[in-house]
């Protein structure tokens, strides 16, 4: 058994076989220990896990990025339909029934993430911030809200390339004014024609300086603010300034939605079917296709059914129960849905087989060992962390280790003080492992350790707990050795 140290500014990581625990310290500079007994090909840093899930084999395998996905899929045949999400898990639903793309829309995204309603009170950082979450669960091609671009022309392009960086695939812009409102709603006010013209130019030069193909969808809202005409005008001027998808929000017929169909007709337009009763007729997708629509999202199916379940479920333990099973699903289910079964699956790729390399000095792990380390990092706190000492059985000599083998019986309490009085770090260790912490603890180079362990250790009568080295570390931290 082994243990292995990560010694950082602001951090100690202690691993334990699988187990690790940190503990603040000071420093200022990242080093790592490999203590004796532990093999070197091992790794002891702490990295994140891969993403589990369909996106990350599916993209590793297809190498398609989300702009180029989407594109595809507009030059396929027939209409294509993609609900609305709020949040990773909805998006993962609408992956796993089958849609071929989603969108991340504004309305849902302020409901769910703020509790507050779609009239700009959501924040730019927030929105990027909830589609990277979005974008990272799936492996279908996500359209993100980008409202009126969150400010200027300028402001426009940062946008763009940051809901690039976010991947997605496409970007919904807008011609409203600030505070903008969700276009079913009232209180809507637009950009003079030229000003939403430029908005359109801005998002194409952003996506043109960063090398992408994401896909520019222009939106209007000038059809309840001014007049279906000035929405048909600015529709023509967006395709006209090279936007790849048309988008006139709360069209009043089905009329209306021939008159838009008609305008550029060779550039795709998206319908926004509004559940629960908006402007817009909602039409079913062989309806849209045939009068001309390429896309139709759904902006409330999603949000509007987590609220009434929510609410639902409410009463149900307000009253002393749970919800009846036909609205919840087992835990095993939950399970599957979240992505526990892929997690376990992808974990067995790097389970430890009990058998160290056969490097000099590597160690057979027994089940008895394994046993022993996991309760002992059970029972490890924030505050205190003790290392499971080596086991010496098979380990083969040399002069080194004869020198030090008077010592391995002691053990050293390594303790570590903030200059305000804070405990930072109390570890116990076997006492050969201090030789090696001389080259991660600011201090300890230039002292004969070995000689003051050794004089240590031909003192019988010694004390438990007496101080064997005391020192301030560069960063004030006051560092005491103990031997016990």
């Amino acid at each position: 058994m082994g243990i292995s140290l990560l010694y950082q500014p602001s951090h100690v990581s202690c691993h334990f076989l699988s187990s690790t625990h940190t503990l603040p310290l000071s420093n200022s500079e990242t080093k790592q220990l490999h203590l004796p007994f532990f093999p070197a090909r091992l790794p002891v840093h702490s990295r994140r896990f891969p993403r589990m899930g369909s996106r990350y084999v599916a993209s590793a395998a297809a190498g398609e990025p989300p702009a180029k996905a989407l594109r595809r899929l507009l030059e396929s045949p027939g209409i294509h339909q993609g609900p609305v999400c709020h949040d990773a898990l909805s998006a993962k639903l609408i992956e796993r029934a089958g849609f071929p793309l989603a969108f991340m829309g504004g309305f849902a995204v302020s409901a769910a993430r703020l509790g507050l309603p779609d009239v700009g009170l959501i924040s730019y950082g927030e929105v990027l911030d909830q589609g990277y979450q979005i974008t990272q669960a799936v492996s279908i091609p996500v359209v993100g809200d980008g409202d009126n671009g969150y400010g200027n022309h300028m402001n426009i392009k940062r946008t763009v390339k940051g809901f690039i960086r976010a991947g997605f695939a496409g970007i919904l812009l807008e011609d409203q004014l600030s505070p903008k409102a969700c276009g079913h709603t009232r209180g809507r006010k637009v950009a003079s024609r030229e000003e939403a013209v430029m908005r359109i130019r801005a998002a194409i030069d952003a996506r043109n300086e960063s090398g992408s193909d994401l896909v520019i969808i222009a939106r209007t809202d000038s059809r309840q603010a001014v007049s279906l005409e000035e929405a048909l005008w600015r529709s023509r001027a967006f395709g006209d300034a090279g936007a790849d998808v048309l988008f006139v929000d709360a069209l009043a017929s089905r009329e209306e939605m021939k008159a838009f169909c008609e305008i550029s007709p060779l550039i795709p337009k998206l319908a926004n079917m509004l559940e629960g009763g908006g402007k817009t007729p909602v039409l079913s997708p062989a309806e849209l296709q045939e009068i001309g629509y390429k896309l139709v999202g759904y902006p409330l199916s999603l949000i509007g059914v987590s609220i009434r379940a929510m609410e639902d479920a409410l009463v149900a333990l307000k009253g002393g129960r749970i919800p009846p099973p036909g609205s919840l699903p087992t835990f095993e289910e939950i399970k599957e849905t979240v992505g526990f079964n892929e997690y376990y699956k992808e974990e067995e790729r790097y389970k430890i087989t009990g058998i160290l390399p056969s490097d000099e000095g590597a160690l057979t792990i027994t089940p008895k060992i394994q046993e022993e380390a996991s309760q002992r990092a059970e029972r490890v706190s924030e505050a205190v962390v003790e290392v499971i000492s080596p086991l010496h059985d098979g380990y083969k000599s040399n002069d080194s280790n004869e020198r030090s083998s008077g010592i391995w019986s002691r053990t050293l309490r390594l303790k570590v003080t903030g200059n305000n009085g804070v405990e930072k770090l109390d570890i116990r260790i076997p006492a050969g492992f201090l030789e090696g912490m001389s080259s991660i603890i600011p201090g300890l180079g230039g002292v004969n350790l070995m000689e003051l362990l050794e004089n240590a250790s031909q003192e019988s009568t010694t004390e438990k707990g007496k101080l064997l080295l005391e020192f301030n570390g560069t960063m004030g931290d006051k560092i005491q050795v103990f031997v016990e």
